[in-house]
């Protein structure tokens, strides 16, 4: 198995244990961690808080037609949530909350929209949510929902 491989399905592996585990920056062969790698593990850390607190995902990584984008569609009890995932590398002056911009909050909003257009009814609840994950060099992550964040 190449290494791309194997380091793939190692990450396939970890979403039930990343909330438990101390974080690390450096595979296990010293490399680095690229920004895209942290990304991912964010995302796939506040998909498992999701599901922790009871909420059903329904989709990941959707990109509307008109260039709208959502990390995550998920269902909370009868509520349609939007979910922006932020996810930062230490603990800053400013919350990763902070980073969704009113042009970021119009992408996630065309995403919203293409999402809702596929829908053969949308006469229900729904709200835009950002999970913010802090992760730290040797400590355990802390992650953040904020629910209808804007």
């Amino acid at each position: 198995m190449n290494l791309n491989r194997q380091r793939s399905f190692l990450w396939s592996l970890l979403p039930s244990v990343l909330l438990r585990r101390r974080f690390r920056f450096y595979l296990g062969d010293g490399e680095k961690k690229s920004h895209i790698e942290i990304g991912e593990v964010g995302e796939k850390m506040a998909r498992r808080h999701l599901k922790n607190l009871g909420r059903k995902i329904l989709y990941k990584n959707y990109r509307g037609p008109k260039g709208g984008e959502l990390d995550i569609v998920a269902r909370d009890g009868d509520v349609l949530t939007f979910v922006e995932v932020k996810t930062r590398k230490r603990r800053e002056e400013s919350r990763p909350l902070d980073a969704v911009t009113l042009e970021k909050q119009d992408l996630i909003e065309r995403g919203a929209r293409a999402w809702l257009a596929l829908l053969p009814h949308n006469d229900f609840q729904w709200r835009f949510d950002v999970v913010e994950v802090i992760l730290e060099e040797g400590k355990k992550p802390h992650i953040c929902v904020v629910s209808d964040a804007f």
